[in-house]
């Protein structure tokens, strides 16, 4: 662990960012910051939503991009980048470092540069926060342990997009540095919300619950954010460390997926004509139509809701049909009000079917898994502030164990990676996603391996068999966070003076060959073997830590006795 003053966590959301932070020595004032109040508005997040200028130059991130893209004519926000949801574009995706995105006027920009200038623009806001805070006293970044929360689902891959975009912003100097912490958001929820008392969760039935501490028990946190829910299993340990009993699960169905419900239903009310015209020409105007949207779906009270129909959708609209409420006639659940569009509450709720389906989908074998007893289902994230998740999530599972949300549950996925990585040890174990594994020789025996692998070294004094895949930790495994696999291997010729180490995974739980059908490249190193007096009488020792959220490795050429410590990389293959 690093020894800097500060910890600040950095909630890297979809639709919704936001840090908090606290000094390393009274980890019971964790502050957080206001966003949006030049706006009117008073909110723990701010929007991920950055806008650069027709130089892509950085110009606004959050609140401030919002309001200064939708200010623009629909001329002028053609010839700006602006992003909104990028996060979603390293779900699921191969990942390297020059990998484009595209911005809302449909221009390819590098996504390292927009994930990047968002990080600096937090880094530099968090500081200043801290600034103010403290009478006027600087720090800089290197006074700070940064904690960055990552989607547990995400491979790691994307895991190290993270990490190098936070080098590139500033927050650390090397991409390996221990003030550095990557935090599974799930992860960071459980960890804030298993010391709340009774108080820090909604009340939403009879009685005041809390989420019990005593050795043993078992929870899912369904991790409901913007653009991906995540699904973990927890158990609490002796000492009040936690286990996971599950490899983290879930899918793109977050509170953007239905806003991508509402839009595809605006689209038929409109007509594709008239709707992809409008999406094309006036993308300032039709954020600020889903920006109102994405805050009315999150209501408490069971009412219709009214989405202003803007100037420039009444227009194309009505080029096509003079009386705009004509679109209407056939539509069951919406209306047209007063220039404004009427969503029925009723109506609502199909919008959120699909991501709901998905979700409950998804929590429903985990509690017929018979070695597991859960008995609560914490639900975490911005977008279980939406009461009719929260509802439709009780009325499948309230009848099998308790359900319980967090007050301000925005914020629990950071105020817990503050906790987190002040003591990365409170998660004692997790269960690896995959089967890992390295690229090895053996000796080769013709009565087991393939001829065609078949190779002899350059001294024709050792026959090996070559592309063998050697399992270092198995799909499903429970892996210790400290816990280290060692591992020794020996040169194949005498002058050789470097070992190149190839990592693979698959969903496979065993695999002969690391060139089979489902097999990943994942990542490579080489080290240096200088020392080659021994001949092939030499070994490198390889010390891989799987437990954390990213893979580490150490190798030790035993020869030289010189230790280097390694970060597989996953970037550029």
């Amino acid at each position: 662990m690093s020894d800097s003053f500060l910890v600040v966590a950095i909630d890297f959301g979809t639709a919704f960012s936001g840090y908090c932070f606290c000094v390393k020595s009274c980890m019971d004032n964790i502050r957080s910051v206001f966003w949006g109040m030049e706006q009117g508005h008073r909110s723990p997040k701010t929007p991920t939503c950055i806008l650069f200028n027709e130089e892509k130059r950085f110009m606004k991130f959050g609140y401030d991009a919002v309001q200064t893209y939708n200010m623009m004519t629909s001329k002028d926000s053609l010839r700006f980048c602006f992003f909104e949801n990028f996060k979603m574009e390293l779900y699921n995706k191969t990942i390297n470092k020059n990998i484009m995105i595209c911005a809302k006027n449909g221009e390819p920009f590098p996504a390292l540069k927009v994930f990047t200038e968002s990080l600096r623009y937090l880094k530099d806001h968090a500081l200043g926060t801290i600034r103010d805070s403290t009478d006027g006293k600087k720090f800089i970044a290197s006074d700070v342990t940064w904690v960055l929360t990552v989607p547990a689902i995400w491979d790691s891959a994307a895991k190290q997009f993270m990490r190098l975009a936070a080098t590139e912003a500033g927050l650390v100097e090397e991409m390996g540095s221990e003030n550095l912490v990557l935090a599974l958001e799930p992860e960071a929820a459980s960890v804030w919300c298993k010391q709340l008392p009774s108080t820090g969760f909604v009340q939403e039935g009879k009685d005041q619950e809390k989420l019990e501490q005593s050795p043993g028990t078992q929870y899912i946190v369904v991790d409901c954010g913007g653009g991906t829910v995540d699904i973990t299993v927890h158990e609490v340990l002796e000492g009040g460390s936690l286990k996971e009993l599950q490899k983290a699960s879930g899918g793109g169905w977050g509170g953007s997926s239905v806003d991508k419900e509402f839009r595809s239903f605006l689209r038929d009310i409109f007509h594709p004509d008239v709707w992809d015209r409008y999406e094309k020409e006036h993308p300032a105007e039709l954020q600020k139509m889903m920006y109102n949207f994405s805050f009315q779906k999150c209501v408490g009270k069971e009412e219709d809701i009214y989405i202003s129909c803007h100037y420039n959708l009444s227009k194309l609209a009505q080029d096509k049909q003079d009386d705009i409420s004509c679109f209407f006639k056939k539509v069951d659940g919406a209306s047209w009000s007063d220039g404004s569009i009427k969503i029925t509450y009723n109506k609502l709720k199909t919008l959120f079917k699909s991501s709901v389906n998905h979700i409950v989908k998804a929590i429903k074998p985990i509690l017929s898994t018979p070695e597991i007893s859960i008995d609560y289902i914490l639900l975490v994230g911005g977008y279980a502030s939406s009461r009719l998740l929260r509802d439709e999530i009780r009325k499948k599972f309230s009848s099998r164990c308790r359900v319980l949300c967090p007050y301000d549950s925005q914020l629990a996925i950071a105020k817990g990676a503050i906790l987190f990585g002040n003591d990365p040890k409170i998660i004692a174990s997790r269960v690896s996603a995959l089967t890992y594994g390295i690229a090895i020789c053996r000796p080769f025996d013709p009565s087991v391996h393939d001829p065609r692998k078949r190779r002899v070294n350059k001294a024709g004094d050792y026959v090996y068999c070559d592309d063998l895949f050697e399992k270092l930790v198995e799909k499903g495994q429970s892996v210790g966070c400290q816990q280290v696999a060692e591992y020794f291997y020996s040169p194949i010729d005498h002058d050789q003076n470097a070992m190149c180490f190839r990592f693979f995974s698959t969903e496979k739980l065993n695999a002969m060959y690391v060139d089979e059908p489902g097999l990943e490249k994942i990542g490579s190193f080489t080290v240096p073997m200088p020392n080659v007096r021994l001949g092939r009488n030499r070994s490198v020792r390889l010390d891989i830590k799987f437990g954390l959220t990213e893979i580490q490795a150490t190798a030790t050429d035993l020869t030289s006795n010189e230790t280097q410590a390694i970060r597989i990389d996953f970037l550029t293959i």
